[in-house]
């Protein structure tokens, strides 16, 4: 990336207390050193998970100027990549999709990554309806997806109990390049974060991190992107960008923190310490040739 699109915008939820959506995202992208554009798409006093709180969203025709104000601003050549998140009405993706298709259209060289958060092991937690837009309207223009299990198992319609499931599920739905969290572990009591293109299958692996405080996902999309526009190569991005997050959710479990605390484990977003295992797994398309 030139230093004359050093600059991510970001499409998320934002809350008042805590380090999810684009409150974890934009701060772990500045950490790394990039400019950041942040457009809410809902505001909260705290993540739902912890109790009942107030719901603030853009009315439609609002929203929708927004993203027009944007695709006129003389500065939006500086964006280098995109990276969207939570969205809190079904008509925002269709917004997004229309912003995405016309920068695409100006700079073909423009990285786009979706994070469809839409559920968890529990199944959707956002509206079917937004599900089905981020996955029909955004999913094709990825670049980059970085669902966990569950979402991508909601997405391809079927269930994802092995590793080779997911991969091939990812393939089916079509982004190049696809990070999946909370992927099947080959360590006892451990979790992984299974990296598929169209020539390698990774698995970056790390013990389970019990009651975890929200916003992992997001982080991870944010540090993963970061290390990727830094120029890293695609496995070392992932080895770090898995070491950062599960050194943060561990630094908060011994404090028994209730959200990640960024700003107190900086230095784990820029220099992580923690132990990942990487393995590399048989890529489906190498199934097939043999």
């Amino acid at each position: 990336m030139s230093d004359s699109q050093k600059t991510v915008l970001v499409i998320s939820s934002h809350v008042v207390r805590g380090s999810v959506g684009n409150r974890a995202a934009v701060f772990a992208l500045e950490t790394s050193g990039f400019s950041v554009w942040a457009l809410p798409t809902v505001v909260l006093p705290w993540h739902p998970g912890h109790g009942r709180s107030t719901r603030m969203v853009f009315p439609e025709d609002e929203f929708g100027r927004v993203i027009d104000d944007l695709l006129a601003a003389p500065w939006l050549a500086e964006v280098g990549a995109v990276l969207t998140g939570y969205f809190g009405h079904s008509s925002q993706p269709l917004a997004v999709a229309r912003l995405i298709q016309a920068m695409k259209e100006k700079n073909d060289s423009l990285l786009y990554v979706c994070d469809p958060v839409m559920g968890d092991t529990g199944g959707l937690y956002v509206p079917q309806a937004t599900a089905e837009a981020i996955r029909d309207h955004l999913i094709p223009l990825a670049s980059l997806a970085t669902p966990n299990r569950h979402e991508l198992a909601w997405m391809a319609g079927a269930a994802l109990d092995s590793n080779t499931a997911i991969m091939e599920a990812a393939i089916a739905l079509g982004p190049p390049r696809m990070l999946v969290t909370s992927a099947i572990s080959m360590m006892a009591g451990g979790t992984g974060n299974l990296y598929l293109t169209g020539k390698h299958a990774l698995l970056a692996e790390h013990r389970l991190i019990e009651k975890a405080p929200n916003g992992s996902g997001d982080l991870l999309a944010a540090l993963f992107l970061a290390r990727l526009l830094s120029g890293l190569d695609e496995e070392k991005a992932l080895q770090l960008a898995t070491a950062s997050v599960y050194e943060v959710l561990a630094r908060s479990a011994k404090r028994g923190d209730d959200e990640m605390k960024l700003a107190m484990d900086a230095s784990s977003l820029v220099t992580p310490m923690a132990m990942v295992q990487m393995r590399h797994l048989i890529h489906p398309l190498q199934r097939v040739r043999r």
